[in-house]
């Protein structure tokens, strides 16, 4: 049986054909390459190998956005009507969870195959996504730990297992060693996004937003090329280095040039323009009608049943677009998927409406009910998934909220949070100077 690039088993598959999958798992994996145009390819050379379908279902599903969900269910069915070894089958069983909303269960599948494939690359990324939206970054760490002595710095694939560590630990407060990861990576594999997304992390989260604009300057080549399928979301991290040093018409020539030009068409991903205009909007600047522009984008992806993430980004364009109706549509149809059952209906009842109430209470400035809302979320708002960095909006959100409502005790608090973190950030510096001023 032809095997790929890492040594797995491949069912139906030729020489020619599973280089094209090996291409595709790298294009995948390094954010550079259409891996979906290579997989078509694999496809078209051997029609009976499953893993050409069940690589690009992988892809389709993992964003969790509602359109490419039904195309990934099609895929999967076709792979199935194949010839199956075991590995392939674990695969679809996994993938299987996710489609049902069953998050934590597609991880605890992956992480069982891993220990019989840990060569697995798609299995390992499959699962650093799955993370992802699980908002637990720390368990790729021990992921790679246990895979990596089956791995050699010249199997392909290692660099992407170096950077998603590198991740994890940046995510886990490990900074300096996150970085060592991320500079090895990327000396091995100079396009990869992860690596590159990483240092940006670092430097966001240490507070280093001067050495952020440097190392996105002198690297751009690298991750924003014309191949940079992920680009969208490292120019939006480059846009909040500028907000964290006051320079918002600088932020927003990034949101029209290149954050709308390269932002792909999946929920994930058009949160980072909401999230940079709700940033803005919050600290006076006038955005214009960009919130219009955006709305439009958003049809059929987020859906209110499916990630929370995405439905508060989809809330906020909403609201300050001027269509509340269509947020309380939305926060409806939350209420009903948290009256279901299984794991999507407990996120919703126990995090994603309260969330979303207290984004409609910000809106209308009801700032008090805002901050009863979302301060009792705090230790609970790492499961609607992303990184500390996009979750911050919510945290900001309270701040602002504090500090219109009067709130000194709690904005003071949450401004000097903000500043043992980030003490260049002039934006922390005047939420502090604001709380200062609130009487007490």
């Amino acid at each position: 049986m032809t095997q790929d690039a890492q040594g797995n088993a491949v069912s139906g598959g030729t020489p020619e054909s599973v280089d094209r999958l090996d291409q595709a798992i790298r294009a995948f994996t390094i954010g550079h390459g259409d891996p979906l145009a290579l997989l078509d390819a694999a496809a078209a050379l051997s029609p009976d190998m499953p893993m050409a379908l069940i690589a690009k279902a992988w892809i389709l599903a993992i964003p969790v956005d509602p359109r490419l969900a039904t195309m990934a269910r099609d895929l999967a069915g076709r792979a199935r009507a194949l010839s199956l070894n075991g590995r392939e089958r674990a695969l679809l069983g996994a993938l299987d969870l996710l489609l049902n909303g069953e998050r934590r269960a597609s991880v605890t599948a992956l992480e069982a195959h891993l220990l019989d494939h840990p060569r697995d690359l798609l299995a390992h990324y499959a699962a650093f996504y799955g993370d992802a939206l699980l908002g637990r970054f720390p368990r790729t760490r021990e992921r790679v730990a246990r895979a990596l002595p089956y791995w050699s710095p010249d199997t392909p694939g290692f660099a992407v297992l170096r950077a998603a560590r590198g991740f994890a630990l940046e995510e886990a407060g490990s900074y300096a060693e996150a970085e060592e990861d991320a500079r090895a990576a990327i000396a091995l594999e100079p396009h990869l996004y992860f690596a590159h997304h990483g240092i940006m992390h670092c430097l966001e989260m240490t507070g280093r937003p001067g050495d952020g604009l440097a190392w996105g300057r002198e690297h751009v080549p690298l991750w924003a090329s014309a191949e940079s399928g992920a680009q969208g979301h490292l120019w939006w991290h480059t846009s909040l280095f500028h907000v964290e040093l006051g320079q918002f018409n600088e932020a927003l020539d990034l949101f029209d040039g290149p954050v709308m030009r390269t932002i792909r068409p999946i929920g994930f991903s058009l949160c980072d323009p909401a999230a940079l205009l709700w940033r803005l909007d919050t600290l006076g600047c006038d955005v214009g009608r960009r919130w219009q522009d955006l709305l439009p984008r958003w049809e059929g992806h987020a859906d209110g049943r499916s990630i929370v993430f995405a439905d508060m980004h989809a809330a906020m364009t909403e609201l300050r677009s001027g269509n509340e109706a269509l947020a309380e549509a939305r926060l409806s149809t939350m209420s009903q998927t948290a009256a279901g059952s299984g794991e999507p209906a407990a996120m919703y009842r126990e995090v994603g409406v309260p969330l979303i109430e207290g984004i409609i209470a910000f809106h209308r400035g009801a700032y008090d009910d805002c901050v009863e809302r979302l301060f009792p979320l705090r230790a609970e708002i790492w499961r609607i998934g992303g990184s500390h960095a996009q979750r911050d909006i919510i945290d900001w959100t309270l701040t602002v909220a504090a500090l219109r409502g009067g709130r000194r005790a709690l904005a003071l608090g949450l401004a000097y949070e903000r500043l043992a973190g980030r003490p260049e950030s002039l934006i922390n510096r005047r939420f502090h100077d604001e709380a200062e001023q609130i009487a007490a």
